[in-house]
């Protein structure tokens, strides 16, 4: 496969396969090429790490035990597997361990931890030998400081200390951070002035294009503030780092855009689609929870342009949706609550609970944040209602989230 891409031939084939708007091509033969297996349909390189990954990559947020769900993604051609220490208290790595058992060299494995300001080395390496042995293997690919907020956790020096040592034992080949809360921008300027990454994983979604919003809210004055982050990952790949998106979904609420699904068009294939189309990013990530999932995100393997019935499902989605999703790197509302409620992390965790229906992982990751969203319960002054300069009722989503999840 070629990183330029494919040739108009090729395209229209694979935009049968990929289900893509009846109007692109001849009915009959979208119905003849319908029948075959959906499968990863293009590879990337890794930026400058010299990785092949499929462009869309398996994501396991909500995996615990389902060898045979990871197989048939490997079967189907994927071969980037991303999991964490964290996710499912450790058995979203077993599972991959097990189900990758003798296909390791064909794969490119990449796993987190969450490393603080003051993690040492000792803890950090504890915590990579309990992957490794939790995936069954001696290496991790690329292993990412998750869900980094915060300058300070990527100032410890501890950190690049630890990750010379684990490349000297051989245990990782790379490094990066994965983000999507309030200063993400902020956090990848420094990790990639400072040049400590080889990948980043980042929240990137069609929330972060300002035509697309401002095709039917034009009127309205917040259009104009956008998040910072298609700078940042201009810079990236400038500097030959890697670039992997996450939370390409906007929320991941699927099922209430089936009725507007026509043609064999999704609007999982049209988020995927537009994420490729900006090219900015080498590959994504999206966690898959069946087989019929699996065949539904491949539908979008290799397209790197929309189709003519993309854009209307995303404003559907826009429009029914929109009301409650943060933009990822936004973080204007950081500093609104004077009780120091970390609004853009305890709105995550409510898409974790509500739109994911994922409470274990809502719980878990709104145990991490410390300081939760107890206080806008009986909050006197809701001096964050008008902090979100897109509209968002904070108030609202904060005290859903501490109810939820609580």
């Amino acid at each position: 496969m070629r990183d330029d891409g494919i040739d108009r031939r090729e395209f229209l084939r694979r935009g049968a396969l990929a289900g893509a708007s009846v109007g692109l091509l001849p009915l009959a033969a979208g119905a003849a090429l319908a029948a075959e297996e959906p499968r990863v349909r293009r590879e990337r390189t890794l930026g400058r790490t010299a990785l092949r990954v499929s462009d869309i990559g398996f994501g396991s947020s909500s995996l615990a035990g389902d060898v045979a769900l990871v197989q048939h993604a490997l079967e189907r051609g994927i071969r980037y597997f991303d999991t964490a220490e964290s996710y499912q208290g450790g058995r979203s790595e077993e599972t991959i361990g097990r189900a990758l058992v003798g296909s390791r060299e064909h794969v490119i494995l990449a796993s987190k931890v969450g490393s603080e300001a003051d993690s040492s080395r000792m803890a950090l390496m504890k915590s990579l030998d309990g992957s490794l042995r939790r995936l069954h293997t001696d290496r991790i690919d690329v292993y990412f400081n998750h869900a980094v907020n915060d300058v300070a956790r990527l100032k410890n020096p501890e950190w690049p200390e630890f990750v010379s040592r684990a490349k000297a034992a051989g245990k990782l080949r790379f490094t990066g951070m994965s983000g999507h809360g309030g200063r993400l921008v902020e956090c990848l300027d420094y990790a990639l002035d400072q040049s400590l990454v080889d990948v980043i994983l980042v929240g990137f979604n069609f929330g972060q294009d300002p035509a697309f919003f401002q095709r039917f809210t034009a009127s309205l004055d917040f259009v104009a503030v956008q998040p910072d982050l298609p700078r940042v990952l201009r810079k990236a790949r400038e500097k030959g780092v890697g670039v992997v998106a996450m939370k390409t979904l906007r929320g991941a609420k699927l099922n209430d855009m089936r009725p507007f699904e026509t043609g064999g068009a999704t609007f999982a294939q049209a988020a995927f689609r537009w994420v490729f189309a900006t090219g900015l990013v080498d590959a994504l990530v999206v966690s898959m929870n069946g087989r019929v999932q699996v065949d539904e995100y491949l539908g979008a393997s290799g397209w790197q342009a929309p189709t003519r019935a993309d854009e209307k499902l995303l404003e559907r989605y826009q429009a029914r949706n929109g009301a409650t999703q943060c933009r990822y790197g936004c973080g204007d509302c950081g500093s609104a609550c004077p009780a120091g409620v970390p609004i853009s992390d305890v709105l995550r965790t409510r898409m974790y609970a509500e739109d994911y229906g994922d409470l274990a992982l809502a719980r878990s990751e709104y145990a991490a944040l410390g300081a939760g969203a107890e206080a806008c319960l009986a909050c006197p002054h809701q001096a964050c209602a008008q902090a979100c300069p897109h509209g968002l009722a904070i108030p609202e989503l904060t005290r859903r989230a501490q109810r939820a999840i609580t």
